[in-house]
């Protein structure tokens, strides 16, 4: 329509201006003479150029949209040589501690009816001189200490009305993450923890533990432990803590401290006197030591799943912890934590009293000998253990962190307690 109006114009059309709506317009050219009646007083050039403005228009609105839409295309495609934004992902296997060889402690605070406990302050203790970190558990009961050096922990756990609670030994390695739930109940009742680690780890710990401890910096008490929630020892470590007692060197000297008391006395008269008679009287006590350690304290624990060693009470009457001492020569803690019948002493005892006879003199052998030296390894066992609770564990060097008993305060009860 436009294009013919210029071509009309071009060859010469000239359309006369109308002054009244109804009069006719004559458009003449050489060869045509054309009338037209137009419905409305208008005047042609002025739509011809708006109709021109808005083709115009139109045009450069959608060749500004095709720019626009080819930039966006071309900007999603990144250039080879643009820097590109460095994303920060925390995972279970690769979080910042890692890089920095801190480790995490977390794990959840709940009550005996499995509910979480809000608020409840937790602190975390490091045994090397780490500083101590306080924090309450959330909404959902949990609670996270990050950004630990690597050390031996041990956490308290206190809520209002609620049993407080002190953790076992927990050690933390550079990007290790140590999960601990705990269980916590209204005073009068039971608190208890589980730890969640390598079960391999944390007996070799308590192996690293014993053998520190010693009475006056010199005397091993090897087998006295003041962690009453302290975690069990695989075979592994029973052996392993058996051994080490064998070749420390203080058992060694007091069998021949032994050996020579029993010469002046001239006690097995058989063995003879001077030197050959003084060599039988230390090998026969250093071979009781031996059987009679690596009985009770390594073979029969293992095969029967208990703990060789005594765990400290530290609370309760005068009369209620004799009690516990003196059973506990009888009565063992099972690797499960339930009390049952000390079979690893009792048999332990009575099978060293037995290979005895092989290397005592004839005349002192029989069921006499074995009857004295069981019933005398029974009853040393429970004078070792009235020390344990009422001498030893003021004059014991490298306590575990806090040296205190938590009777009371796991799903375990005090063989030694009367109703």
């Amino acid at each position: 329509m436009i294009i013919m109006l210029i071509e009309k114009e071009r060859q010469g059309i000239m359309p006369p201006a109308s002054t009244h709506e109804h009069d006719c317009r004559i458009l003449e050219t050489k060869d045509h003479r054309i009338h037209i009646k137009p419905n409305r007083t208008t005047d042609t050039r002025p739509g011809f150029f708006t109709i021109l403005f808005l083709l115009i228009f139109s045009g450069l609105t959608c060749a500004a949209a095709f720019a626009q839409q080819s930039f966006s295309s071309s900007s999603d495609k990144v250039l080879p040589d643009a820097p590109q934004p460095v994303g920060i992902t925390s995972s279970s296997g690769e979080t910042d501690s890692q890089h920095t060889g801190a480790g995490i402690i977390s794990g959840t605070v709940l009550d005996t009816n499995r509910e979480v406990v809000q608020g409840a302050q937790v602190t975390a203790a490091g045994q090397s001189g780490s500083a101590i970190r306080i924090l309450e558990s959330g909404s959902n009961g949990q609670f996270a200490f990050a950004e630990l050096p690597a050390d031996i922990y041990q956490l308290t756990v206190t809520a209002p009305g609620m049993n407080s609670f002190t953790s076992s030994v927990i050690s933390v390695h550079g990007g290790e993450t140590r999960l601990v739930s705990v269980t916590l109940s209204v005073f009068g009742g039971t608190t208890s923890v589980t730890v969640s680690g390598n079960k391999e780890q944390l007996a070799e710990e308590q192996v690293q533990i014993a053998v520190r401890q010693r009475l006056g910096g010199i005397f091993p008490n090897f087998y006295s432990s003041y962690d009453w929630n302290a975690p069990p020892m695989g075979v592994k470590q029973k052996f392993q803590l058996s051994f080490r007692s064998i070749i420390d060197p203080v058992p060694l000297f007091t069998a021949a401290g032994w050996a020579g008391v029993q010469q002046y006395r001239n006690t097995f008269p058989a063995y003879g006197g001077g030197i050959e008679g003084y060599g039988r009287r230390y090998g026969a006590n250093l071979a009781d030591n031996v059987t009679g350690i690596l009985l009770s304290r390594g073979v029969y624990p293992s095969i029967f799943h208990q703990d060789p060693r005594y765990f400290y009470k530290g609370t309760g009457s005068i009369r209620s912890r004799i009690l516990y001492a003196i059973s506990a020569a009888v009565i063992a803690r099972g690797d499960d934590g339930r009390w049952k019948p000390n079979y690893s002493q009792v048999l332990g005892t009575f099978s060293a009293a037995g290979i005895s006879n092989l290397y005592y003199p004839a005349s002192d052998r029989g069921a006499s000998l074995v009857l004295f030296n069981s019933l005398a390894g029974t009853g040393q066992s429970a004078l070792k253990n009235l020390l344990r609770e009422f001498v030893f564990k003021g004059l014991t060097s490298h306590l575990p962190l806090g040296g205190v008993a938590r009777h009371g305060l796991v799903q375990t009860r005090d063989p030694g307690q009367t109703h």
